[in-house]
């Protein structure tokens, strides 16, 4: 079987963990788990799901993902990338929405894993990448910050701009006690593993905050008075009713969150993968994330995906087997059965410092700056992105920032094309590629092609040729340094051809092999061209010219 599509953790176990490595993976798999608690729980919030849709994602998915998937180190769960989509879908279509279009989405990363589009993903732009991630760290920001001044607004618009009209309007709202309590979740976030590096900072945050408001009475919103008890038990599987209009519907938030969930899994295997020395199978990873997200979104989950911050703290404690993730999985499980029932007592304002370092750890601003200083193609989409994801919509701004990059690269492939021409006028013995010397007749001229003959570059390519003020009597056209030709490369050659025939020049192509030669066949070439004009080697075209003025000659 073709070692691809073997879950990371199957072939490990066939080969035998050691003793000391399955410790390793059991102490890690704890401290991931401590440390994944209240991001699941900040992430569900902000998504505007209740908080233990959160961990129910992190236990499904993480023990499915590691358990199945096709790296060693890779940390599944619920992640800051899905907060927009999925806040937008619960706006438009109710949570019953969401459960449909994660399940879809699940489909969807089965069959990108089984087309190895895993392999493709890695192609996409970093300018991209890096312009929708910090639109979505922006978008974090700015959905915190009713609960980091404390500012009690019960209905927070969905749109950006709107929801920066509302906090103006509500700023004289503000609450001390919520501004110090989030202030200090960030310090402690930021600088307390710098101390105990064992401990992630995130929870010390969580424990103090959540005991001073709950023995000094201090007067902030909770997690028990936003959304009630958080309960400690799970429901059991649930297909909401589909009909056809949901399905398309949904189909485009289901594509967008297949496609980002691919994109960051991929990076954090990338990430994980220089981080251990190892190599993850990218489209088992995928299949993987697609089964996970369809079990999880069975019992009322949301969208998860590789977490690059957990995969990162996995490696640096010492986990070096999927054992690690799904340990992770199983402390969470038992963190919800006994202490679900304190955990309603976390500070909103807690989470949403938690939340402000998470955003600004995604901002990305170094790559940002970085990118601005660069290619001007690469900042148009990087701006492009970001300002489409902060603006409009993530979905919007994904398709058109693959459009964009699409017609870009075709820019890119089109001038890389280079069609260099030698006419009998060039000194002879002229070293031409290759430090090649040949002898060109008078009357001869010689265009050497360069590149991929793909329809970006065609039209230079017919133009270049045709548009020629010279009056040849034979022209060659060398293509030993064409590596693919397509329909509308075909159709250039064809009308290149049939211009030359009008106008009574001879062409030979040259540089024509054996399976080249096929194509030309199937699409048509030789009704355009005597097939004793296509040879494979320059010195045969030469002759073949000096043959044909010959016979102007006569």
């Amino acid at each position: 079987m073709n070692k691809e599509f073997v879950p990371k953790l199957f072939s490990l176990l066939k080969q035998g963990i050691s003793k000391e490595t399955l410790t390793k993976d059991i102490l890690s798999g704890l401290i991931v788990g401590i440390v994944a608690l209240p991001l699941a729980i900040a992430f569900a919030i902000a998504s505007g799901v209740s908080p233990e849709k959160g961990i129910i994602t992190a236990i499904i998915a993480g023990i499915f993902f590691s358990t199945f998937g096709g790296s060693r180190v890779q940390i599944g769960g619920p992640t800051g990338a899905f907060i927009v989509i999925v806040y937008g879908i619960i706006q438009l279509h109710g949570i019953d929405g969401l459960i449909i279009a994660t399940f879809m989405a699940g489909f969807l990363m089965i069959g990108m894993g089984l087309l190895r589009f895993g392999n493709l993903l890695k192609y996409i732009p970093y300018s991209l990448i890096v312009g929708f991630t910090s639109g979505i760290a922006l978008i974090i920001f700015s959905s915190q910050v009713n609960d980091f001044f404390g500012l009690h607004i019960s209905k927070v618009p969905a749109d950006f701009i709107d929801k920066w009209i509302v906090y103006f309007e509500n700023f004289q709202n503000f609450n001390w006690y919520a501004i110090a309590i989030a202030v200090g979740s960030i310090l402690l976030t930021i600088y307390f593993q710098k101390i105990v590096k064992k401990i992630p900072g995130s929870i010390i945050a969580i424990l103090i905050s959540t005991l001073l408001v709950a023995n000094f009475d201090i007067p902030v919103d909770t997690i028990e008075s936003n959304f009630g008890a958080i309960p400690n038990k799970f429901g059991l599987p649930h297909i909401p009713n589909v009909s056809f209009s949901t399905i398309q519907a949904l189909l485009q938030p289901a594509f967008a969150i297949a496609i980002l969930g691919c994109i960051e899994s991929l990076l954090s295997a990338v990430v994980s993968d220089s981080m251990i020395g190892g190599k993850h199978r990218s489209n088992m990873e995928l299949i993987a994330m697609g089964g996970a997200n369809i079990v999880s979104s069975l019992f009322g989950g949301i969208p998860a995906t590789g977490a690059i911050a957990r995969t990162a703290t996995n490696v640096k404690n010492g986990g070096r087997t999927p054992i690690a993730g799904i340990v992770h999985s199983l402390v969470l499980l038992a963190i919800m059965l006994l202490f679900a029932p304190y955990a309603k007592l976390i500070p909103m304002s807690c989470l949403a410092g938690i939340l402000i370092v998470v955003a600004f750890n995604m901002s990305e601003w170094r790559q940002f700056k970085s990118i601005l200083k660069g290619n001007r193609m690469d900042i148009i989409i990087l701006l492009t992105t970001f300002f489409l994801t902060v603006i409009f919509d993530l979905v919007v701004a994904i398709e058109i920032g693959i459009v964009l990059s699409s017609f870009m690269f075709m820019k890119r492939m089109s001038k890389s094309v280079n069609i260099q021409d030698f006419t009998s006028n060039t000194e002879k013995g002229e070293h031409l590629f290759d430090d090649e010397l040949l002898d060109i007749p008078k009357g001869v001229i010689l265009y050497e092609i360069n590149g991929a003959l793909f329809f970006g570059a065609a039209k230079h390519f017919q133009e270049t040729i045709i548009n020629t003020n010279l009056q040849p009597k034979v022209i060659i056209i060398r293509m030993r340094y064409v590596p693919l030709i397509d329909a509308t490369g075909y159709q250039s050659i064809k009308g290149i051809l049939k211009t030359y025939e009008e106008r009574k020049i001879k062409v030979i192509i040259s540089g024509i092999g054996k399976s080249l030669r096929e194509d030309f066949e199937k699409n048509g070439v030789f009704s355009c061209i005597e097939s004793n004009l296509v040879v494979e080697d320059i010195h045969l075209a030469i002759k073949s010219a000096k043959e044909n003025l010959e016979y102007f000659t006569e």
